[in-house]
């Protein structure tokens, strides 16, 4: 007896794709449940690209609904199926333990490392992945190690505003002979011939044409968590780019920098659907929908992510290259009160809006809110902080004091005037950070006046500091660890200690007890198999600090 079909299944070679026609409707609704990149409202003849992946799906799912082909498209099938698990065979021999990675040559002097070489190999294989290796480990050197990749070139590297000179000289010119070219601005031009090309996130939006063309065939996201918000004008770049090029790494150690939501975001642009839809993300991994949701298991979806190979991450405990663990003090520290009733009146005003003004003033209110209580917090408790961080100057403490608030950094400036601080914030030209770099890491100042949010990717103060003072809190918990990662990586030679001198008025307290959810969030995802780890503080090392101090004093 002849074996009932429900449609008929084609290759179009033109294509270079697989259309389904003639599919019975209740096929049809099956096959939009299983494959949610179909839309809801698209009608037969369905049509999938050729890839090993889909192959794959495509027989498993003709194994349930049979559906008319030729031999020859059959076999085809069979073939892109067995190459889907060869990949996934090679994938999974790549991080066993004992696993050896083929060398790939440096400029003389520079060997890499084991782990490094098995990322460029599980880059070379999986194509489209995210690398979240724990900071300082060298995900830089790992992403150039793929380069040397014949088939991702030409590539283009996308980096934040202030890296793409690290990038060219000290990290591809230093270790490659590959050709190099940074993109200059927004407005296209005749690109020179290079092999690797470096562009700011910020110029994304105005090269979208270039990518449609097919000319890069790969693309490298530097701190990738830049686009984990959608509907920016350099996420939309992003994903045009994106779906023109063969292979697409991200790179963060910190991809989550509030709510596991994020991750989505992160993962569809580097690997469309691999998740799913965003509506059947939400309802599974979380129970709500919108921003800002909370991932209800989200050591499942960690788990979930590695064993797709979606997610590679290492620490340095698994790869023998630990730190001693940061000594975080959260030291309390007084408030100018004249500051704070500047503005009582208005933020009293704004609280009883938030709490019963009609929708509109509600969500207006609390954003003003926000900023006015950090900003008020900030100022607030701004000459304390600077009283503090001069303990560790006067005993020859090179500091990077990290904050947010352009007044702040004014009190900071002009209480601390007498050690030449430099600044590394958002109103610094590139050549000016270069030079506060500089300056910073030869000796010229002890102290580093950095914004939250502007360092993330930057190299080498730790060959100089081992303190940090986060003098304003960020929402964030992965901005906090960014910045202490800028000490706290190889080449430190010494325990690293944060400081947090919180007030208790204002933002303070009501940040302090979000920032565990949202720690809590990232840790479960980003490693799944560890437990959350206890915070060490050492407090001795502040009375010690202080008693010199006076002593120097008296």
């Amino acid at each position: 007896m002849a074996l009932k079909t429900f449609g008929n299944l084609r290759y179009h070679p033109d294509e270079n794709r697989w259309g389904l026609h003639d599919l019975k409707p209740h096929v049809c609704i099956k096959l939009k449940a299983l494959f949610p990149k179909i839309g809801k409202g698209a009608i037969a003849p369905f049509f999938f690209q050729n890839t090993p992946e889909i192959c794959h799906d495509l027989l498993w799912f003709i194994d349930r609904y049979p559906l008319a082909a030729a031999d020859d498209d059959l076999d085809r099938l069979m073939d892109g199926r067995n190459q889907q698990r060869a990949t996934v065979a090679a994938l999974e021999s790549i991080l066993m333990p004992d696993y050896d990675p083929p060398m790939i040559t440096l400029k003389p002097g520079f060997t890499p490392r084991n782990y490094q070489l098995q990322a460029a190999r599980f880059d070379a294989v999986q194509k489209r992945w995210l690398c979240g290796d724990d900071l300082g480990l060298g995900k830089t050197l790992e992403a150039i190690l793929a380069l040397r990749n014949q088939a991702k070139l030409p590539a283009l590297v996308c980096v934040q505003t202030h890296l793409p000179k690290q990038w060219k000289e000290e990290g591809i010119e230093k270790f490659t002979d590959l050709r190099t070219h940074i993109i200059k601005g927004t407005k296209p031009y005749s690109l020179p011939e290079a092999d690797v090309y470096i562009i700011k996130y910020s110029c994304l939006s105005g090269w979208v044409d270039v990518f449609q063309t097919g000319f890069f065939k790969s693309v490298t996201f530097d701190e990738i968590q830049e686009l984990r918000i959608t509907g920016s004008d350099k996420y939309c770049a992003a994903k045009v780019l994106c779906e023109n090029v063969e292979y697409v790494l991200g790179m963060s150690a910190t991809p989550i920098y509030n709510y596991g939501d994020e991750i989505f975001n992160v993962l569809d642009l580097i690997n469309p659907g691999c998740l799913g839809n965003l509506d059947d993300f939400l309802r599974e991994w979380s129970g709500s929908w919108g921003r800002h949701a909370k991932i209800n298991d989200p050591i499942a979806l960690g788990s979930y992510l590695r064993d797709n190979y979606l997610f590679l991450r290492r620490t340095r405990a698994q790869v023998g290259r630990e730190l001693p663990q940061v000594n975080k003090i959260v030291h309390t520290v007084g408030y100018d009160s004249g500051e704070v009733k500047k503005s009582q009146d208005i933020a009293r005003q704004l609280a009883m809006k938030v709490i019963g003004g009609s929708f509109m003033e509600r969500g207006q209110a609390a954003r003003e809110l926000d900023s006015l209580l950090r900003h008020q917090t900030g100022v607030s408790k701004a000459r304390e902080v600077a009283a503090f961080v001069r303990i560790l100057l006067d005993n020859n403490e090179p500091v990077l004091l990290a904050g947010w608030h352009r007044d702040v950094y004014d009190i900071w400036m002009a209480e601390l005037q007498e050690f030449k601080p430099v600044m590394y914030t958002g109103s610094e030209t590139p050549r000016q950070k270069e030079l506060a770099k500089h300056a910073f890491i030869t000796g010229e100042t002890n102290l580093f006046i950095i914004s939250l949010r502007s360092g993330v990717g930057l190299d080498g103060l730790q060959q100089r500091c081992k303190t940090v003072v986060i003098g304003e809190l960020d929402w964030s918990p992965m901005v906090h660890t960014q910045l202490i990662g800028r000490v706290d990586r190889e080449g430190q030679e010494n325990q690293v200690t944060a400081y947090f001198p919180v007030s208790e008025f204002g933002s303070d307290p009501v940040i302090i007890d979000l920032l565990g959810l949202k720690s809590s969030q990232a840790h479960g995802i980003i490693d799944p198999l560890t437990a959350i780890p206890e915070q060490f503080s050492d407090e001795s090392r502040i009375k010690l600090l202080a008693q010199s101090y006076l002593n120097n004093k008296l």
